[in-house]
């Protein structure tokens, strides 16, 4: 491969080979693991759609059958890859200033049976639409970034219904909780395991829920969490503390209070904004808190935060953190564009933690490789930085090839057609005779 000055042929069979050594312990049978290998190489491909179907062909396979035996019923430890695909992030791109980053994303589903599935809102839609909905962990340092970890939202109507709960094979341990709660299990999960983080950040869904912020303050995990304008905060006032609206605190404060600072680079240059913060009264416990403004320089458009942390912090550096919560837009955006998040058509519990966790670990592989690359080979002065979507395009033309040959192209051929036949058979049969 090459790219900026050059990049190294063997680097990234040897990151790939790094990963899959490190989850070759989870597959009971090494039929299994050769088909997982051949699955994750199909996610990176250049398919139309990514599905069980495309992959299989993209694979050499004669038949989806392997592939859907993969997500479905195959032998192999889920969360143990899981937790080696944490620690494989957390290796290359971690350090102790990491932000731990937790957003929700929906996938739009036809019908009721997709485990999960309900008229709910999305960000994806930017509207309430028939969705499934899942909350997301993302790493991010001055690294890189990736998604290392997932719990799907199970709303009430499934949470409490036994008979669509079986169907879709949600298993009895799983209860309902809300999406903050899903968040904390999965910090807890990824600071107990030990991924290097300083810091937490989120939107107001999260920033709203007091027992996130207690968790986190538990970890001693800083964080900056959006909040909206009617939350109250404790102040100082001339007798201790005083609780007022944010939009309130915000409306008192000096034009000297602001100060203009970069919440990182945009695709049109850095994102300026001023900002302001002002320390919270320690009614709550130990550390430092503090309430954390963000105006648009043009139109003066409001956003507040809240924010704690251990120990004392600047305004940079909560500036720093608030600016890196959009890593995991760029995240959902590349593992939707490049490696087939949300191109699953899967209905049941099991099927959709693989998938996306596939998905997941794809992302996770271009992620690292693009920064080892960077690393070791900067760009000349006349171009941008390697992304990972330039990176998925040299890997498609000059690694990873599909396996083409005349019996595999009959083979899906005939396969196609008679699933067709089945399909148009089944209809055929089940309009009344006139």
């Amino acid at each position: 491969m090459a790219a900026g000055h050059s990049v190294e042929a063997g680097l990234w069979p040897a990151l790939e080979g790094q990963l899959l050594d490190r989850v070759a312990g989870r597959f009971s049978r090494v039929e299994t693991r050769q088909r997982f290998t051949r699955f994750l190489r199909g996610m990176l491909a250049e398919l139309p759609r990514k599905t069980c179907w495309s992959i299989a062909e993209h694979a050499g396979e004669t038949s989806p059958d392997g592939m859907q035996h993969l997500l479905n019923r195959a032998c192999w430890d889920t969360e143990g890859v899981a937790a080696d695909l944490r620690r494989f992030v957390a290796g290359h791109l971690g350090e102790p200033d990491g932000v731990l980053i937790v957003d929700e994303s929906g996938d739009l589903k036809k019908g009721e049976h997709t485990v999960g599935v309900q008229r709910q809102y999305t960000g994806t839609a930017g509207r309430v639409e028939n969705a499934q909905v899942a909350v997301y962990l993302a790493y991010a340092s001055r690294h890189g970034h990736a998604l290392i970890d997932r719990e799907l939202y199970l709303p009430r109507s499934w949470a409490e219904e036994p008979d669509r709960r079986a169907a879709a094979g949600v298993p009895a341990e799983v209860e309902f909780a809300t999406k903050p709660a899903l968040a904390t299990t999965m910090i807890t999960r990824a600071v107990e395991a030990g991924v290097p983080a300083g810091w937490a950040a989120g939107d107001e869904v999260y920033g709203a829920d007091p027992d996130l912020r207690a968790q986190l303050e538990t970890l001693q995990l800083g964080y900056v969490l959006g909040i909206g304008c009617n939350r109250r905060v404790t102040v100082h006032g001339a007798r201790g503390g005083v609780r007022m609206r944010v939009d309130q605190v915000t409306a008192g404060l000096a034009e000297h209070c602001w100060t203009r600072y970069s919440a990182g680079a945009g695709a049109k240059g850095p994102r300026f904004y001023e900002w302001a913060f002002v320390a919270l009264h320690p009614d709550d416990g130990p550390g430092h808190r503090w309430l954390l403004i963000r105006r648009h320089p043009e139109h003066g458009e409001l956003a507040y935060y809240r924010c704690y942390a251990p120990q004392p912090a600047p305004l940079t550096e909560l500036v720093r953190v608030a600016g890196t919560r959009w890593r995991i837009e760029e995240s959902f955006q590349a593992t939707k564009t490049l490696t087939g998040l949300d191109e699953h058509q899967v209905r049941r519990w099991s099927s959709w933690r693989r998938w996306t966790l596939i998905a997941m670990a794809a992302h996770a592989l271009l992620a690292v490789f693009t920064t080892a690359a960077r690393t070791r080979h900067p760009s000349p002065t006349d171009l941008i930085p390697l992304t990972c979507n330039e990176t998925a395009r040299l890997l498609n033309r000059l690694i990873s090839s599909p396996i083409r040959s005349l019996a595999s192209a009959l083979s899906w051929s005939h396969w196609r057609r008679r699933h067709q036949h089945r399909a148009r058979t089944s209809h055929y049969r089940r309009r009344p005779e006139t």
